[in-house]
């Protein structure tokens, strides 16, 4: 995390951990408030990878699953990185400025920045870790809409995801209705924070976990890296995956699957009635599977209802065929409910 953007929302009470903020004093009243009311959280758990150089769009062609053709300054993209197994190594989102952003979990930042970098070869294309000169502040609920088209001097339809706006110290993205992620330089981000504080609590990083579970936008976590074909967790659905696209690493493999019909697993949205932390990973069990795993737990973050909201990744047969248990057959069952899209 910047140092000075570090500094200044422990000025604002926040509680940090890892690059991490956990809270601002009070977790269960942030997240009530998500909920319920209008919040800003800092991304700074997230990381970002800049691509520039005129090679830059044709080389992230031929590296990710979603068409780089498609993104331009007023759009972005969700997408996913695999292995040559079509294996998931990273999910994340990708918008345009001057250059091309990566946006993904801090955590993944390096590795992800280093394998990518393996592959440039003779290209003209750069690659630079932009986690902290560049700062980026979500913010979700009622006032979210009106304080982005203030603030880009742009208006949004609530209806379009991740359409983009630009002005001289600021990027705004709609990834939701009422649901967006300010971008802008460490020295204006105090300025930008302050004025948005006006209109909203500041919420911690689990606030706006919960909000991209709602909106069934998966992350893949390092205990998650090469679990998931992205079909699995519905990347395919949110058009982070192109099947008209030239190759990329995994692209075989997931085309064939695709186009044979043989996904056996998609991601859900369930509530687990639990008092103890559900984590990242978790396996899950169905009488379908016997002692066999028929799941696993993409994301999780504690519900404001109560226990915890997950995307899990399910054999669909087990949903199908009824209870889904967290852990074991005799852990509490999953509450399947609706994804926002189909």
């Amino acid at each position: 995390m910047n140092p000075t953007w570090l500094t200044f929302l422990q000025n604002q009470q926040a509680v940090i951990e890892n690059d991490r903020v956990l809270h601002y004093g009070d977790a269960a009243a942030e997240l009530r408030h998500t909920k319920n009311g209008t919040v800003i959280a800092d991304l700074s758990h997230f990381g970002l990878i800049q691509f520039s150089g005129k090679d830059a769009h044709a080389f992230l062609q031929g590296q990710l699953t979603c068409d780089v053709k498609t993104i331009k300054p007023d759009m972005a993209r969700y997408g996913g990185y695999c292995t040559p197994k079509g294996r998931l190594l990273a999910s994340f989102l990708l918008w345009q400025k001057e250059d091309y952003l990566m946006q993904l979990p801090i955590n993944l930042c390096a590795a992800i920045q280093k394998r990518l970098s393996l592959f440039v070869l003779r290209a003209k294309v750069q690659l630079k870790d932009h986690s902290d000169s560049m700062i980026r502040i979500g913010m979700a609920g009622r006032n979210a809409r009106m304080l982005a088209e203030e603030i880009s001097g742009t208006k949004f339809d609530p209806e379009q995801r991740l359409a983009v706006a630009h002005n001289e110290l600021t990027s705004i993205l709609c990834l939701a209705p009422n649901h967006y992620e300010f971008v802008t330089n460490i020295k204006y981000a105090p300025t930008l924070w302050t004025h948005l504080r006006k209109h909203a609590i500041p919420a911690g990083a689990a606030c706006w976990d919960w909000l991209k579970i709602q909106s069934g936008i998966p992350v893949i976590m390092p205990a998650t890296q090469e679990q998931f074909i992205p079909q699995m967790v519905n990347l395919d659905t949110i058009e982070g995956v192109s099947f008209q696209k030239g190759c990329y690493p995994g692209q075989e493999i997931v085309a064939r699957t695709q186009y044979l019909g043989k996904i056996k697993r998609r991601m859900y949205l369930a509530n687990i009635s639990t008092t103890a932390p559900v984590t990242v990973g978790d396996e899950l069990f169905s009488t379908v599977m016997a002692e066999q795993s028929c799941g696993k737990i993409v994301n999780t973050a504690p519900s404001p209802s109560g226990g915890y909201d997950v995307l899990a990744v399910i054999q669909m047969s087990s949903v199908e065929a009824g209870k889904v248990h967290w852990k074991a057959l005799e852990g509490p069952v999953l509450e399947i409910n609706p994804l926002p899209y189909s």
